[in-house]
Parts: structure tokens; C-alpha cells; sequence
């Protein structure tokens, strides 16, 4: 038994999810170039594939408005922005003059992370549907899908909503929020709840504008609210490679892999 225990000890101590090593390799902007690149493909073919003439029906939204923006200023090409976020990761990680090499243990480890991350958000979510029917609340989350009817196109949008809402709201809004507040005077402290507390926020909001928008309720806006904070706090103590999992892995959890078919 003693020798089994021992044995036991010794596999958690060198797991790469343990190791400093990997705590300190997996927030680094190459490896999180490495693990989002899977996704960024599937995404970008899926929508290429199942989009067909009409690829911002499958887009997600947060995509459809980087992509806009590129296009209100003269750059149309599909590929730009997709490009953007591998060109700017890489510059990030010669910037920070990191080591170019990743293990396959740290890519293991950064799945392993965001599924356990994903189930995390996903207790936080029955929490918070706990308190509120307990004060009587409506508690449903509604999302609107518009045309996309279907389990793929479906599956595709939410690992789109995992890579540009964080390249939007977490890469992009807010290291921009953060260097704003500091430019005001406020401390390191006060300028990182201040800027995680105000993207989250409007991280929340963007769920609810326009045509395709979610039909907006307390419980709903409270939880994304939550949410946001939640993957803010991932993105500074665990990096963007692993908040980009663990979005991806809650929508597709929540959106396919929980939901009960009529």
C-alpha cells in the first residue's frame, strides 16, 4: 500500500500541470499561438465550408465587428485578422524575448487546464442559478442563434466566441482599459479591478446589441458579468492560451454537450 501511495506521489509530482516549469511556459504567447492555432483553423474552414456565400451567419459576433472595423478603414481580406492574431502573438513572444520551443506535456496540460476551467465557470453558473431562484428570479439564459440551426454550425460559432471575444475583449480592450487608468494616476491595484471590472461589463453587453442579439435578463446579464471577470482573471494569472480553451470548452459545454434534445 505504502509503495502504491508512494508511486502516487510521485506521478502527481511530475505531472506538467504541477510543474513550475509548465506554470510559468504555458502563459507565454507561443504556446498559446500553438494551442489556439487548432481552433483558429477549424473555426476559419468551418465558417469558409458551412458559411458558403454568406459567412457572417456563422461568424462569430465578436468576429463579425474586428472585421468590420478592418473594413472601415480599407482591409477586407478574409485572412487579415486571423493573420493579425499570429503576427501579434509572435511579436508579444520576441518582445518578452522568450524561448521558441513547447512540449507536448504543456500543450496536454493547457487542454487539461481549460476543460477544468470550463467545469469551474459551469458550477459558478448553478451557483448563481441557486441564488437567484432562491430569491424567486428567472434564472434561463437564452441564446439567440439566428440562422444557425444547426449542431456543426453551431459547434463552430462557439470555439469562434472562445478565440474573438478574448482577442477582443480580453487580448485587445483590456491591456488598452488597464494603460488608461494608469495614465489617469490610479494604482497598479486599482487600475486592474477598474479595467477587469468595466470590460467584463461590456463584455456582458455586447451579448444583447443588434439583430442577432440575446433577449436581455438579470440573471443572464449577471452571469456573463461574472464571466467576464472570470475569464479576465484567467487571462492575467493563467495567460490567453488557456482563457481561450476555457471559453471555448464552457460554450461548447454548455451549447451541445448539455443540452437536452426536444
Amino acid at each position: 500500500m505504502s509503495t502504491a501511495i508512494a508511486a502516487s506521489n510521485s506521478v502527481i509530482a511530475h505531472s506538467p500541470v504541477t510543474s513550475p516549469v509548465y506554470w510559468y511556459t504555458a502563459r507565454r504567447p507561443l504556446p498559446s499561438l500553438i494551442f489556439l492555432a487548432p481552433l483558429l483553423v477549424i473555426y476559419e474552414a468551418g465558417v469558409l465550408i458551412m458559411g458558403g456565400n454568406r459567412p457572417e451567419t456563422i461568424r462569430n459576433g465578436a468576429d463579425f465587428w474586428l472585421r468590420e472595423s478592418l473594413l472601415q478603414i480599407g482591409f477586407g481580406s478574409a485572412i487579415l485578422l486571423p493573420a493579425l492574431i499570429v503576427c501579434g502573438l509572435l511579436a508579444w513572444h520576441m518582445a518578452g524575448r522568450h524561448p521558441w520551443k513547447m512540449s507536448l506535456d504543456t500543450f496536454v496540460g493547457m487542454c487539461a487546464e481549460s476543460l477544468i476551467f470550463a467545469f469551474l465557470l459551469r458550477l459558478v453558473c448553478q451557483v448563481q442559478d441557486l441564488a437567484f431562484h432562491r430569491f424567486s428570479i428567472n434564472s434561463q439564459v437564452t441564446a439567440n442563434v439566428g440562422v444557425v440551426d444547426s449542431q456543426s454550425a453551431q459547434l463552430i460559432t462557439f470555439i469562434g466566441a472562445g478565440i474573438y471575444e478574448e482577442v477582443l475583449f480580453r487580448l485587445c480592450l483590456l491591456p488598452i482599459v488597464f494603460f488608461a487608468f494608469r495614465r489617469m494616476g490610479l494604482s497598479t491595484s486599482w487600475a486592474c479591478v477598474l479595467s477587469v471590472l468595466g470590460t467584463s461589463l461590456l463584455f456582458s453587453w455586447a451579448h444583447y446589441i443588434g439583430a442577432a442579439g440575446d433577449h436581455l435578463t438579470l440573471f443572464s446579464f449577471t452571469f456573463r458579468a461574472v464571466a467576464g471577470v472570470y475569464f479576465a482573471s484567467l487571462f492575467f494569472v493563467r495567460g490567453f492560451g488557456i482563457t481561450v480553451g476555457t471559453h471555448a470548452a464552457y460554450d461548447l459545454l454548455v451549447g451541445i454537450l448539455l443540452v437536452v434534445p426536444d
